[in-house]
C-alpha cells in the first residue's frame, strides 16, 4: 500500500508479472472513509499496485480542486475506486470539486475503459448513501469507465458482507461509533474484485 505518487506505472510483482494499478481516490474528514479506503487497498494487495489518493483540504483553492499529480495518477491507473462520506444526500463538496476538475479528462475521454467502483459511509443505515454511489457511477459513465458493483446479495452472505444490501457499491454507516467488521470485510472484497476485474481486462 503506497501513497499518491509513490507507486510506479507497470511495477512488476515478485513473480515478474506486471500488475494493474488501482487508484483509490477519496475524501475523509473524520477518518471513517479513510479506514474504508485502506480496507479496499488490503483487499487488492498482491493483485494490483495501489495508489492511495486522498483529497486534502489544501487541494481546494478558491473552491476549485488543484492537484494535477492526483489526476495524473488516475491517468496511469487501470482501475479506480471512488470514496466519500455521504453529506446531505450526496458526496462531500471536496470530492465534488475533484470530479468537476476532471472535466478536461472527460472532454478527451482519457479515463475511458478503466474499471471503476465506489464506497461511501453515512450517519445512519438509510442515510441516502445510494445517491452518493449513483453519483460515482454517473461520474464513471461520463468518463467512459466500466462500473463494477458488488456481486454479494444483501442479507444472503454467511459472513455478513454487504450488510446494507447495496449492489452498486459499498454503503455503510457507524454502529455504536465504529464500522462493523463485516463492512470492512466487504471493503476488502470490493478491492479484491476491482483488482481481479482489472487483471481480467488486461
Amino acid at each position: 500500500m503506497q501513497n499518491l505518487g509513490d507507486v510506479k506505472d507497470g511495477q512488476a510483482s515478485e513473480s515478474g508479472i506486471t500488475m494493474p494499478l488501482l487508484a483509490i481516490v477519496y475524501f475523509s474528514i473524520s477518518g471513517t472513509t479513510e479506514t474504508l479506503a485502506h480496507a479496499v487497498a488490503r483487499g487488492a494487495a498482491g493483485i494490483a499496485d495501489i495508489a492511495l489518493c486522498r483529497i486534502a483540504g489544501d487541494d481546494i483553492v478558491s473552491g476549485r480542486f488543484q492537484n494535477e499529480r492526483l489526476l495524473e495518477t488516475i491517468d496511469r491507473a487501470d482501475v479506480v475506486a471512488f470514496g466519500s462520506p455521504t453529506y446531505m444526500g450526496g458526496p462531500a463538496a471536496q470530492f465534488k470539486a475533484f470530479a468537476d476538475a476532471s472535466s478536461d479528462r472527460w472532454s478527451e475521454q482519457r479515463w475511458a475503459n478503466k474499471i471503476a467502483g465506489g464506497f461511501t459511509t453515512g450517519a445512519c443505515a438509510g442515510g441516502d448513501q445510494l445517491h452518493t454511489l449513483t453519483y460515482f457511477s454517473i461520474l464513471a459513465a461520463q468518463h467512459g469507465m466500466l462500473w463494477c458493483g458488488i456481486d454479494i446479495p444483501g442479507g444472503e452472505d454467511p459472513s455478513g458482507r454487504n450488510r446494507l444490501g447495496s449492489q452498486l457499491g459499498l454503503a455503510t454507516h457507524l454502529v455504536e461509533g465504529a464500522l462493523p467488521p463485516s463492512d470492512l470485510t466487504t471493503a476488502e472484497y470490493l478491492g479484491q474484485r476491482l483488482a481481479k476485474m482489472a487483471g481480467r481486462k488486461g
